[in-house]
């Protein structure tokens, strides 16, 4: 058998390289082996009072997510109602106004010169029926002598007929001459603050222009769009804990108006939620938070605590053995998820079935323990940890 000297130099190579990963690979092992074996085992841990819970009933609400925009239950935009001149302006974006308080005038000259022409046609169509009323009350008495005929009677009654219907229109014609003349006045429809000012004083703006923008800021809703399923369950007096733009604190909204109908299109419901406190927010923000549903006296315990690594969710307890507190891991069914309707805090808890009233049990952010570790608590938390523990033990 011939073989070619090049390939047994690969073969052999090939053969150096892999004893080389071999011995590699060895000598990693045994220098793990080595620091696990140096290498003290964790046999208890320290905690304090504020990485554990006690399992006791609380009052949960049944939540939904819900977000939505703050809009300002009094909102208007406020339009030229006549084309002219802004002669005056005294307002601008961030002024508080008061109810019919003047915003803007508009160059009233055209409409006062129209209102006088027209208040002047009425008078004369005024003095053009008392005539005709005069004329028909001489014939009608002629008439009742006999000294003409019930024809006379009959014209002069026409004539004054007509001076009335013309007196009339010209009367309706100066009304409406002076409204215009009143409309070349801008006022506040009710107390607020300017949001937007849209034109300039001496443009000039042209009939439905927008002028000015208000807000009134003491009475705020939060406008929540609801899917058709979620929507009905939510009904009329529902409280909800909601953040406005992501700040810590939350504020208070009831739900006081439901949509009876659904949107077109996106076939959202909208509900309307009033802010109890409005103070210090402003029109246009966004708001989320939870609405409360229903509410359970059940035994619960934060959401986070609950750990499902495992095919079954469990928690972490502790159980005094021994004299000892140490870890164990109790299954457990979940529950009614909600918040605790009598904090403030927008946390999510959860009900719980196998687990006993009074359980000291780890918080999420303590992390997976294994099962037997022992606890030692500090000096401040050691006593009602120990007691809380001792308690189960026994029942």
């Amino acid at each position: 058998m011939n073989i070619k000297p090049r390939w047994i130099v690969m073969t052999l190579l090939v053969l150096a390289l892999a004893a080389g990963v071999w011995r590699a690979l060895s000598a990693r092992h045994q220098q793990q082996a080595a620091a696990q074996a140096q290498a003290p085992a964790i046999t208890q841990i320290e905690l304090a009072q504020s990485d554990v819970w006690v399992a006791e009933p609380r009052l949960i609400t049944r939540s939904l997510a819900v977000s939505g925009t703050v809009k300002a239950l009094n909102y208007a935009v406020i339009k030229a109602r006549v084309a002219g001149e802004l002669k005056e302006f005294s307002v601008r974006e961030g002024d508080v106004v008061k109810a019919g308080q003047v915003l803007a005038r508009i160059d009233p000259t055209e409409y006062q010169r129209r209102w006088l022409q027209a208040n002047e046609q009425a008078r004369a169509a005024k003095a053009q029926m008392e005539i005709a009323q005069r004329q028909w009350d001489t014939n009608q008495a002629l008439v009742d002598q006999g000294f003409i005929a019930k024809t006379a009677l009959d014209n002069s009654l026409a004539s004054y007929q007509g001076a009335i219907a013309t007196h009339q229109a010209a009367t309706a014609g100066a009304d409406v001459a002076r409204k215009a003349l009143d409309d070349a006045v801008l006022y506040a429809p009710f107390a607020g603050v300017v949001v937007l000012r849209a034109a300039q004083a001496g443009e000039r703006v042209s009939v439905d222009a927008k002028v000015l923008e208000l807000v009134d800021l003491s009475q705020l809703e939060v406008e929540v769009p609801l899917s058709p399923s979620d929507s009905v369950d939510v009904h009329i007096g529902q409280v909800a804990k909601l953040q406005v733009e992501d700040r810590d604190d939350t504020v208070t909204a009831t739900v006081k108006r439901i949509s009876p109908s659904a949107q077109v299109g996106s076939r959202s419901v909208l509900a309307y939620l009033s802010i109890d406190q409005p103070q210090g927010l402003r029109h246009g923000l966004f708001a989320k938070g939870l609405l409360g549903l229903q509410q359970s006296q059940v035994l619960a315990i934060p959401l986070s605590a609950v750990r499902t690594d495992r095919a079954r969710p469990y928690v972490q307890v502790l159980e005094t053995v021994n004299q000892q507190l140490r870890v164990a891991h109790q299954m457990v069914n979940l529950g009614l998820h909600g918040t605790d309707a009598r904090s403030a805090s927008t946390e999510t808890w959860v009900g719980v079935e196998g687990l006993p009233t009074g359980s000291t049990v780890l918080k999420g952010h303590v992390g997976t323990l294994r099962e037997g570790l022992a606890v030692k608590f500090t000096s401040q938390a050691a006593t009602s940890a120990t007691a809380a523990s001792s308690a189960r033990s026994t029942q």
